[in-house]
């Protein structure tokens, strides 16, 4: 039986040298580009390769991109077929802690309709907390051929959000509180939201020792902070598309599967002045 969501550190142990389980380290730091490429380097989970947020899991940025836009499809699946992800692969992803980053590989592997694919709950910290080996050696692994089966559904660009706000439907943005308000805008150049979001930070998915919440727990969270009710139609946002993907692997967690990426979401949305900006007083 594949993981498809998350994985204990004592599973990813026990497994850690079947050679159908490959392990990413996703770790990254928005403020230090090289930061998750050095602390690899230092000690990493025996055996993970490294999978740069931006190397690897994004595209070039372009004056109508967010910071992040997905890379081509042809391009990532070469990466993949690199790395060694074949279809019968169980790849596990893991960052420092709070999964955005692991989150985002989740997510592209679910999009190119790899479904055995999970996020280490805990992260790396996890690891290290429960005693386990980490390793500095470099990692080889023979390339695989990765075949994509798309998934266009799971996708949606600044129109869909425009058309599905439109429709009623949900829009979440995981940014935190005072980012979605406009109070603060750190990495964007405009601050706000899009008219019609709801707020639910990425973080509060999370406990305080950086494991999702129970699926109870999460599914209560999203119901009481969103309105989020059985067949809602809901689609995630963030500032670059990346926590967006966190936010979407607790909806898997919380038993609501289902919902949309707006990849580019608001350092793309942004880009085009005709579209609207909220911001609240």
């Amino acid at each position: 039986m594949s993981h498809t969501t998350l994985v204990s550190v004592g599973e990813l142990a026990a497994r850690l040298a079947d050679p159908d389980w490959l392990v990413l380290d996703c770790r990254f730091d928005l403020g230090d580009r090289d930061a998750g490429a050095r602390a690899w380097q230092a000690g990493h989970i025996p055996g993970a390769i490294h999978a740069d947020l931006e190397r690897d899991l994004s595209a070039p940025v372009t004056p109508k991109t967010g910071r992040h836009p997905l890379p081509p499809i042809d391009a990532f699946v070469a990466t993949l077929s690199r790395w060694g992800v074949t279809g019968g692969a169980q790849v596990i992803a893991y960052d420092a802690g709070n999964s955005a980053y692991a989150a985002r590989l989740w997510w592209m592997l679910r999009y190119l309709g790899h479904d055995a694919v999970a996020v280490l709950d805990g992260g790396y910290g996890a690891w290290l907390a429960e005693g386990h080996p980490i390793s500095d050696a470099s990692v080889e692994r023979r390339p695989g051929r990765f075949v994509a089966r798309l998934r266009p559904e799971m996708l949606c660009d600044a129109a869909g959000v425009a058309a599905a706000l439109a429709r009623g439907e949900l829009l979440v943005d995981v940014r935190g509180a005072e980012r979605f308000a406009g109070r603060v805008e750190p990495l964007d150049t405009v601050a706000g939201h899009v008219p019609g979001a709801v707020n639910l930070p990425f973080t509060q998915n999370l406990d305080d020792k950086s494991r999702f919440r129970p699926k109870a727990e999460l599914a209560k969270l999203w119901r009481e902070r969103t309105g989020l009710t059985d067949g809602t139609r809901l689609t995630c946002m963030c500032g670059s598309g990346v926590t967006a993907c966190q936010g979407l692997l607790a909806l898997e967690v919380a038993g609501h599967p289902g919902g949309r990426l707006y990849a580019g979401s608001w350092s793309e949305w942004i880009r085009d002045p005709a579209r609207p900006v909220a911001r609240d007083d």
